[in-house]
């Protein structure tokens, strides 16, 4: 049975209640997941086109979930821009991070090929999923991208570094980010021609910065890499982590999607967002750490707000946290399909 849930929603059509994936849901919480990488690193997982469409495709059969999002990192193409990363227990880290650098910009080295085996995987996900399955493809926005390029590591989530930088060296900072999202660009429309259904941009540190200067520095990155994305045909949905009242900048022009953090609530994001734009979100993962009495309390308050804003996809304010346990996340998947949503 063709899965066309998340797709009509994306694109306007009518569904009989909201679509529900994770971020994150390829892997942390999953028992499947947890045997895998008594196996293999992570690294290897990302890099295996067997395992990689094992690991993306397992929350659909564990969850139940609407959609399957590649597995991946945010962080490839830095890699791709010709920065040596490593995955350690710490997260990514960057052996030569660009702060140590006069003008950043001037150190890098782009090779679109060492993007090529993700397009491998995709060619094995597409080929194993279950039939109708869309699949999301992503990638990180130009100042996540940025924050872990210049400062080499996420240790400090303020990111000091990046922040000096961007205030001190605003034409350097430009060109970085200039090439951050041309590289962003060859990567979405790669990801789409191996056949994506689906692109999400991941600004995880949105809020590092002040919204004026976000929208002055990086709108236009963000702009260019959703209209290579749309002018394709595919839905594009945009994740600010911690914008805030910035969300009033977001437009019809720049995504047909929004996924909103778990600081705002829904209805104070509905009345900023522009009402051409639907919204995505924002369920706090910290919520799936209660009991399954007071999950389903929280979720309640969803259908109301539904019945008045169809334009809706449910999902977390941010990903899964690791301890999580996995039924509960199964439970809201459950409890979403099962709900009446309709009034």
């Amino acid at each position: 049975m063709q899965n066309t849930l998340l797709l009509n929603k994306l694109k306007g059509i009518p569904t009989e209640r909201p679509p529900v994936w994770f971020m994150r849901q390829a892997g942390r919480i999953l028992p499947n997941y947890r045997k895998l990488k008594e196996q293999y690193d992570f690294h290897e997982l990302m890099s295996d086109p067997r395992l990689a469409s094992e690991v993306t495709l397992m929350p659909v059969y564990d969850l139940g979930v609407d959609a399957a999002i590649l597995f991946s990192d945010i962080l490839v193409v830095p890699v791709a821009l010709g920065m040596d990363m490593s995955f350690t227990g710490r997260g990514p880290v960057f052996e030569q991070p660009l702060a140590a650098f006069n003008e950043p910009s001037q150190a890098l080295n782009p090779d679109e090929s060492r993007l090529e085996y993700i397009y491998r995987n995709i060619d094995s996900i597409i080929t194993d999923r279950p039939s109708g399955t869309p699949l999301i493809g992503f990638c990180g926005a130009p100042l996540t991208t940025l924050c872990y390029m210049v400062q080499g590591t996420g240790k400090d989530p303020n990111f000091p570094d990046v922040v000096k930088y961007l205030y001190s060296n605003k034409r350097d900072a430009q060109k970085l980010i200039d090439a951050i999202a041309d590289m962003s660009v060859v990567y979405a429309q790669s990801q789409i021609k191996h056949g994506v259904d689906v692109f999400q941009l991941f600004d995880t540190h949105a809020g590092v910065i002040p919204a004026d200067l976000y929208r002055e520095l990086f709108w236009p990155a963000i702009l260019k890499i959703s209209r290579a994305v749309r002018e394709t045909g595919t839905p594009f949905i945009y994740f600010p982590k911690g914008l805030g009242t910035g969300l009033k900048n977001v437009t019809p022009d720049l995504a047909d999607f929004v996924s909103v953090d778990w600081q705002m609530p829904l209805r104070d994001a509905r009345e900023l967002v522009h009402p051409g734009v639907g919204l995505q979100g924002n369920i706090d993962p910290r919520l799936l750490y209660a009991s399954r009495e007071d999950i389903a309390k929280e979720l309640e308050k969803y259908i109301p707000f539904y019945r008045e804003h169809p334009d809706l996809v449910l999902n977390l304010g941010h990903g899964f946290l690791p301890d999580i346990p996995y039924e509960n996340a199964r439970f809201v998947v459950e409890w979403v399909k099962n709900a009446r949503w309709e009034g």
